[in-house]
């Protein structure tokens, strides 16, 4: 390993100690606790993962779905090219005059507990998503177009739609939650979204709080291919730097890590290195619930042109990623050039703030109407990349002319009138994925954009009926969201993770989502050596 990896780790382990573990359960922590260490205490057949911090594992409320992933089972699964396929349900029908599927599901499925899994299951999962008003998950704009779920008999659903809606059979990827365990419950509070119990490749053993450390073991009665690797302990990471002295350690064996920290172990025959591509972007996220950006929507497009992005790629991301210019570039729907309309030109952000209506004061801000040109992102201070990111685009705004004040918090604070945050989103599979992101009022839509155009492109992408048109909906959505945007697009970034020698298997073939979710798409195929 380059020399230069052994004095960053060593600059960084008083950060060690800092692993954030999430969950509600506190009563058993002793237990629990001496329940890890006995099963940390053989590690032969165990693969130990620097994730990230998490609060919940239940898969409609949990944003990074990794463990969602392998510990539930949805009627769909996504295959190697992100395409899906079936996976609970063992073959379906689509009857187009009526809007109707029929899936046929799986004989013999058994929830980790060892109940069966029937249809009710199915129907109590999507009523959950389409009828719970209560309910606070970011997907639920997935799943307006349902109409009626019924279960037919144990093993066979239907599911009515109201209007046509072409990523359905991806929005049937979601886990399915059991009936016998949440019927009554509060999803939103339950201990079950801590103490998760699903029917896919692995099951939930414990959730160490206090070590920071979820652990699960493989499913023994999977009814697909059981994984090879016995135990999966999850380590809850906060600070970044601390999963590269994990890996360095000895601590973990695999992590994601940015780009920075992951070229730190290249050319070390001890580390394997895995470079995959994501859907994931950076952006500069303008919150129109504040005073400022209701008043000064029209000038957010054109700080494009004061940021030198690819500075940013070469160096923040060590040129592992690409500029940003719409959110849907890596996906096959999106990339139209037509929508590349800013490039780093300061003499343009000159002409074109001057054409707003602004104008350099003494101190060389810009104002109108008497208000400065100043916003407030805010920012979690251990995400050293977005830091990094943040910070640089503030200096080179700054030095145009606008005011951009960093806020380090550790958590993010949505009541304090910041006017947006440095964010990360991704796209991975149907450009659908934008519908609950950008269309006014839309789940997902928290900083409420809203533009006439984008929703009407948008739905024309949902409900279109061939691909073409599907397509041009999308290229079209890409140039009017470039017009009038909700963010600062900064850059696509790689998915860079590292292992130890001994772990093989990891399948780079699919693109990642968001904080480069996903790599466990295939670990029924992973083996580890220590």
């Amino acid at each position: 390993m380059k020399r230069k990896v052994v004095g960053l780790v060593m600059a960084v382990m008083m950060t060690a100690g800092m692993l954030s573990g999430c969950g509600s359960q506190t009563e058993e922590k002793n237990e629990v606790a001496q329940e890890t260490k006995k099963e940390d205490s053989d590690l032969s057949n165990t693969l130990v993962y620097a994730g990230e911090s998490e609060d919940t594992i239940n898969p409609i409320l949990n944003n990074h779905d990794e463990l969602p992933s392998i510990i539930f089972s949805g009627l769909m699964k996504y295959d190697e090219k992100g395409a899906p396929i079936e996976d609970l349900a063992e073959s379906y029908e689509y009857d187009e005059a009526n809007m109707t599927y029929t899936f046929h599901l799986r004989d013999g499925v058994k929830w980790h507990d060892g109940k069966d899994f029937t249809a009710k299951d199915v129907v109590f999962t999507y009523d959950l998503l389409t009828k719970d008003e209560s309910l606070t998950a970011s997907i639920t704009s997935n799943y307006e177009d349902i109409k009626e779920v019924t279960a037919e008999d144990d093993l066979t659903v239907k599911i009515v739609m109201a209007d046509y809606n072409a990523a359905m059979l991806d929005n049937f990827t979601i886990g399915i939650l059991p009936e016998h365990l949440l019927k009554g419950e509060d999803i939103n509070t339950t201990s079950f979204n801590q103490k998760p119990v699903g029917t896919g490749r692995y099951k939930f053993v414990s959730w160490d709080t206090a070590g920071g450390s979820i652990t699960l073991e493989k499913n023994d009665e999977y009814y697909d291919k059981v994984p090879n690797i016995d135990r999966l302990i999850y380590k809850t990471v906060s600070v970044e730097s601390t999963k590269a002295t994990m890996l360095q350690s000895g601590e973990a064996d695999l992590a994601w890590l940015n780009a920075k920290y992951a070229d730190e172990f290249r050319d070390n025959d001890a580390y394997t290195n895995y470079d995959f591509k994501t859907a994931d972007y950076r952006s500069v996220a303008c919150d129109f619930r504040t005073d400022f950006w209701k008043e000064n929507k029209d000038s957010v497009g054109v700080l494009n042109y004061a940021i030198d992005k690819q500075a940013i790629v070469d160096s923040v991301l060590n040129g592992h990623g690409f500029v940003a210019y719409s959110p849907i570039q890596i996906n096959s729907y999106g990339g139209n050039e037509e929508a590349d309309i800013y490039s780093y030109d300061l003499d343009k952000f000159a002409e074109e703030m001057d054409k707003l209506g602004w104008k350099k004061g003494d101190d060389g801000i810009y104002e109108r109407n008497g208000q400065k040109f100043s916003f407030s992102i805010q920012v979690r201070d251990y995400e050293e990349e977005r830091v990094d990111i943040e910070n640089i685009v503030s200096q080179q705004l700054k030095k145009a002319g606008v005011e951009l004040k960093v806020q380090l918090v550790t958590k993010f604070d949505w009541e304090s009138g910041y006017n947006g945050f440095l964010a990360g989103y991704a796209t991975p599979f149907d450009a659908d994925g934008l519908y609950k992101q950008f269309v006014t009022d839309a789940s997902e839509n928290t900083m409420r954009y809203s533009d006439e155009k984008v929703d009407e492109f948008l739905k024309e992408g949902r409900h279109a009926k061939s691909e073409e048109e599907r397509k041009d909906a999308y290229h079209k959505f890409e140039v009017a969201y470039a017009e009038n945007p909700g963010q600062i697009l900064i850059a696509y970034l790689d998915g860079n993770y590292v292992s130890i020698k001994g772990v093989e298997g990891l399948d780079t073939a699919r693109t990642l989502g968001h904080h480069a979710v996903g790599v466990m798409w295939n670990i029924e195929d992973w083996t580890i050596s220590r």
